[in-house]
């Protein structure tokens, strides 16, 4: 992996890059609101192996290796602007074509980096995203407060995040606690996603419910699969890894 640290739009992101297949699709790892690249662990590696996929990993600002977030306060269209910036980032690498991977908020960019770069994407999987805040979401941050403020959550981020774990927690569970962000959706966008999409969800994710996945499915333009977890939470690809590789390996060979 070539590690690198890219500025875009004066922001400085941390970057792990293997391109080493030759004429072989670029998968880009997304993380969640609380992850980096470091913690992928090896999943991105053994999807690779068995994809034949290159692979793109990166911390966005304020996460892991890269810089500080300026300030916790995020506007409500956050997610769209983290978008755009992964479009800049390709374009500064020169990845004409992506397959994106996205867990969580990762996953919602990945939607929504399909829907407004269409030309960009050639296939997303995400990862039990979110396209509007529901009562369990809340619970979930809730409780995520809760523990950090009790336990030593804090203290086990900072082995990734060094000194920027406070901005962005309080990032995370203010955002999507306030009164403004209720009402966040971005359903009007999925129309225009027209690229072959797998959903990943385990049936018993603690942050949303199946109605992410039907609601999603329902509404994209390209072909679409769901690929519903029994028993599994808000992370298959820790959780039931090799499950997960099994699947997306099949729906790349399909189209990849």
């Amino acid at each position: 992996m070539e590690e690198r640290i890219i500025e875009v739009r004066g922001q400085k992101l941390y970057t792990a890059y293997n391109q080493s297949s030759e004429g072989k699709p670029v998968l880009v790892f997304l993380h969640d609101s609380l992850g980096c690249t470091q913690l992928w662990r090896d999943f991105p590696a053994k999807l690779s192996e068995a994809s034949g996929c290159n692979i793109l990993i990166y911390d966005r600002l304020g996460y892991g290796k890269s810089g500080p977030m300026l300030t916790y306060e995020r506007p409500v269209n956050y997610m769209e602007l983290e978008a755009d910036l992964l479009n800049d980032l390709l374009n500064e690498l020169d990845i004409p074509r992506a397959i994106l991977f996205g867990h969580s908020d990762g996953g919602t960019i990945a939607l929504i980096s399909a829907s407004k770069y269409p030309e960009r994407v050639e296939a997303v999987i995400c990862e039990a995203s979110h396209i509007f805040v529901e009562e369990i979401t809340l619970k979930g941050i809730n409780d995520a407060w809760e523990a950090y403020k009790t336990t030593n959550l804090a203290e086990r981020l900072q082995k990734y995040h060094g000194d920027k774990v406070e901005m962005l927690f309080k990032a995370w569970t203010e955002t999507w606690t306030r009164a403004d962000y209720r009402n966040w959706n971005i359903e009007s966008l999925l129309k225009d996603i027209q690229c072959p999409l797998l959903f990943i969800q385990g049936d018993a994710d603690e942050y949303g419910t199946l109605d992410q996945v039907e609601k999603t499915v329902s509404q994209v333009s390209g072909p679409v699969e769901k690929y519903i977890i029994p028993g599994a939470g808000h992370t298959p690809h820790k959780e039931v890894p090799e499950q997960v590789i099994n699947k997306v390996s099949q729906f790349l060979k399909i189209y990849g």
